[in-house]
Formats: C-alpha cells, sequence, structure tokens
C-alpha cells in the first residue's frame, strides 16, 4: 500500500509544498516570493500538488511540516496550515527538522554541513551535521563572528548553506570555508524524513504542537508618526 505523505515548507520567503509517495517527492509547487504571500499561496500549492498527482486529500496517509527555526511569520502559517488540514482529515501530523532538511541538499564524502537562517542582523539560527546527517552540535541561535566554527574548519571541509550564508561569508575566510549560496529550505527534502518518521509513528499531538521558534517572538515597535 502506497503512504502519501503532504509535505509543507513556510520557514523562509520560500513557500514550498511536495507531496511524497513512500518517501520520494512526486509533485512539488513552491515560489520564493520575498513579500511573504504565503497565506495566499500555500492551499493553492497544496490543491495543485494532489491534482498532479491524481489524488484527493483523504488518499494522504500523513501531513508534514517544517517545524523550525525560521520566520515566526512563515512558521506560524505553515503550522497552522499543517494542524488544521491533519485535524479536519484525522491524519498524522509528523514535524522535520527545518535545518536538517536544509541540510539534505548538501551531499559530501567528508567534512561537516552547517544549515543556517538568517535572523536578526549579524545572528543566525544554525545547526551542524556530519557526512551521514547526523547533527553534532544543537541548534542555536549565534552572532557571527570571524571565529565562529573555527573548531569544525581547523577540523575539514565546512559547508555552508542557507540564507545566512551572505553575512558569513563576510566574516569567514578560512580556507576550509565552503559556501552554498541561494538555497532556501525546501519541501523535496522533507519528503525523505517525514517518511521515516511514520513508518516509526513519530507523530505529533495536533492540540499541543508548536513550531519551534527558538527564540521568543518580539515585535517591533511602530515607528512615532512625524
Amino acid at each position: 500500500m502506497s503512504t502519501y505523505i503532504l509535505n509543507i515548507e513556510t520557514a523562509t520567503t520560500n513557500c514550498s509544498v511536495a507531496l511524497s509517495k513512500n518517501g520520494k517527492t512526486i509533485a512539488l509547487k513552491e515560489d520564493n516570493d520575498r513579500s511573504y504571500s504565503h497565506a495566499e499561496r500555500l492551499h493553492v500549492y497544496i490543491e495543485s500538488v494532489l491534482k498532479e498527482a491524481h489524488i484527493s486529500a483523504t488518499d494522504l496517509s500523513a501531513i508534514a511540516v517544517s517545524k523550525g527555526p525560521g520566520s515566526y511569520t512563515g512558521l506560524r502559517i505553515g503550522v497552522s496550515s499543517a494542524k488544521g488540514l491533519s485535524f479536519a482529515l484525522d491524519k498524522p501530523l509528523i514535524s522535520v527538522s527545518t535545518l536538517m532538511a536544509l541540510a539534505y541538499q548538501v551531499e559530501l564524502q567528508d567534512g561537516y554541513i552547517v544549515a543556517m537562517l538568517d535572523a536578526r542582523r549579524m545572528e543566525v539560527y544554525s545547526a551542524i551535521f556530519d557526512t551521514n546527517y547526523r547533527q553534532i552540535r544543537e541548534t542555536q541561535a549565534e552572532i557571527l563572528e570571524a571565529s565562529s566554527f573555527a573548531e569544525y574548519l581547523e577540523k575539514g571541509k565546512v559547508y555552508f548553506i542557507g540564507n545566512g550564508v551572505e553575512k558569513t561569508k563576510t566574516l569567514i575566510q578560512h580556507p576550509n570555508a565552503a559556501f552554498i549560496e541561494d538555497r532556501l529550505p525546501s519541501a523535496k527534502e522533507m519528503s525523505l524524513l517525514a517518511f521515516n518518521k511514520y513508518k516509526i509513528s513519530n507523530i505529533e499531538d495536533v492540540a499541543y504542537f508548536e513550531p519551534y521558534y527558538l527564540k521568543d517572538f518580539v515585535a517591533l515597535k511602530p515607528k512615532p508618526k512625524s
């Protein structure tokens, strides 16, 4: 029996939806609109991938969502939609680490992967993975410095990926640093990760699941009117 999982990724400006069959992506719809139009596009993309695969929402085995860290607004929209679908369809909800899925875009024989997402100013959210995509350092919110990730750069090649790369490459000049530019988390890499969790019933409680914001949301104060 086929396992169809709908994968939703909205942690950054990339609004991405993938439909997978037994862990392989069979339909993908995404668009990196910097205006964060996720609320308008997400359900259109969901309908699009289901139509492309000629299945209905009731044929789904589970709903998977990128859990963060990332944009507060983006994560909130994605998780709210995933929880709504999970509840309405009575399907399990699966969460996938945003940074782990991002790391899966890199294939390497040796060295390390630093998956990083842009935060405020010179700050990034990052996690470090080995060649088997095993997370070897916890996810952190950190201020970038020239000495950041020195421990790993001294050991071997380090591949930086994500929208935190642009400001990282201005600071880190180490010869072992390799910067993979113009990459954002995509629902495509969620397919296998979500399927593996589904097989062992590693699911979330729909009522209580919340995105992994990493830091408390801080609303910016509006500028006083002149």
